[in-house]
């Protein structure tokens, strides 16, 4: 039965969600952190900070207490909230995923968990053909909280990017292959030199894991995405370029169509920041190690930087953080864009007041 003036009623409410729609693309286009990924103007240098999110600040680890990272993550409740905290805080200008690179692999039935104070551990280590079996195609239903999450976060944030991100094929491989975190990559680097057969079979899949877990997120609303890769820094650059590149290339060019921002990021990776770039980036993240001004000249082709103040430089005095700030800031004017950030991800003893003092300092910086 219709109900009298419901069409109406439905039409108007259809076109109050397409004009708030509308408007929020528009706002989100316009933001400082979307501008600066696209290298064009911005009123403000934007900042954001990896592990923005997480243990330095009081209100997650109360959230938090007694619920297993991983468990976290698949609770949209928590992630939204989680992903809101720093965001609330510190006004920054783009929202990072709560999440972590070896979710997917958990989705996808990967017997591995997080343990406090070590990282992912693998229970069953991949060292032959045999076990690239347990690594399926992620499908929709694995991830429906993921894309619950962000759907739920797209609305908090309204005119604030939010940034969703995958763990690089390389790093996520050395988890798979050590069965946990490694200082020197030995067993990684060893089936890498001794089986390249199995190890770009490895890769392979886990670069189509990581490219569908990406297009979810951006699907889902996200405005950017990262590529962590982490461990890459343990590579020479005739490795990097051999062995891993064309993985992590195969990563973000599957996103390439959906036209969102690509950072690439990884540590100790200043050997590589060239051939980061050219594997697909909008935007290469660096780390403390290399100035802004000679990262842009290696990474080259008119890309974006992201970066790069020393995590530890935000335990120092105010005026000594705001003056390693500034240099950042004015070695950033090197490239296209520059999106500020710390070198690594946030220290668990931060001071979330100094963060704080960070952001305004940024954000007032005159351009």
């Amino acid at each position: 039965m219709r109900i009298p003036g419901s069409a109406t009623r439905r039409n108007a409410w259809d076109d109050e969600q397409v004009s708030t729609s509308t408007e929020r693309h528009q706002g989100l286009q316009q933001s400082a952190f979307l501008r600066a990924a696209r290298g064009e103007a911005v009123p403000h240098t934007p900042v954001w900070f990896m592990r923005q999110a997480g243990r330095s600040l009081p209100e997650y680890r109360a959230l938090r207490e007694g619920i297993p990272m991983l468990e976290s993550c698949f609770r949209p409740d928590l992630v939204v909230e989680i992903t809101m905290q720093p965001v609330r805080r510190y006004g920054v200008d783009a929202a990072i995923f709560f999440s972590d690179i070896v979710v997917p692999l958990k989705a996808i039935g990967v017997d591995l968990d997080i343990v406090a104070g070590v990282g992912p551990v693998v229970a069953d280590p991949i060292r032959s053909h045999e076990q690239l079996a347990q690594l399926r195609d992620l499908e929709p239903d694995d991830v429906a909280p993921i894309v619950e999450s962000v759907q739920a976060l797209v609305g908090e944030l309204g005119a604030t990017p939010l940034i969703g991100f995958a763990g690089a094929p390389f790093t996520l491989a050395s988890y798979l292959i050590e069965g946990g975190p490694s200082k020197d990559h030995r067993k990684t680097k060893e089936l890498m030199y001794s089986n390249p057969d199995l190890w770009h079979a490895l890769l392979g899949r886990l670069a189509a894991i990581a490219g569908s877990f990406l297009r979810t997120q951006i699907e889902a609303g996200a405005s950017a995405v990262q590529l962590f890769d982490s461990w890459a820094g343990n590579l020479s650059l005739a490795d990097y370029d051999a062995y891993v590149k064309p993985h992590s290339a195969a990563v973000l060019a599957s996103v390439a169509d959906l036209g969102v921002p690509r950072i690439h990021f990884g540590v100790g990776t200043g050997e590589l920041l060239q051939s980061m770039g050219d594997a697909g980036a909008d935007v290469v993240g660096v780390d403390w190690r290399v100035p802004l001004d000679e990262a842009a000249k290696r990474i080259g082709g008119g890309r974006a930087v992201q970066g790069n103040l020393d995590s530890t430089a935000v335990f120092a005095p105010v005026e000594v953080m705001t003056a390693k700030a500034a240099e950042v800031i004015e070695a950033g004017r090197s490239a296209p864009g520059h999106i500020f950030n710390l070198g690594h991800g946030v220290l668990p003893a931060t001071d979330p007041d100094q963060l704080a003092r960070l952001v305004d300092f940024v954000h007032g910086y005159q351009l």
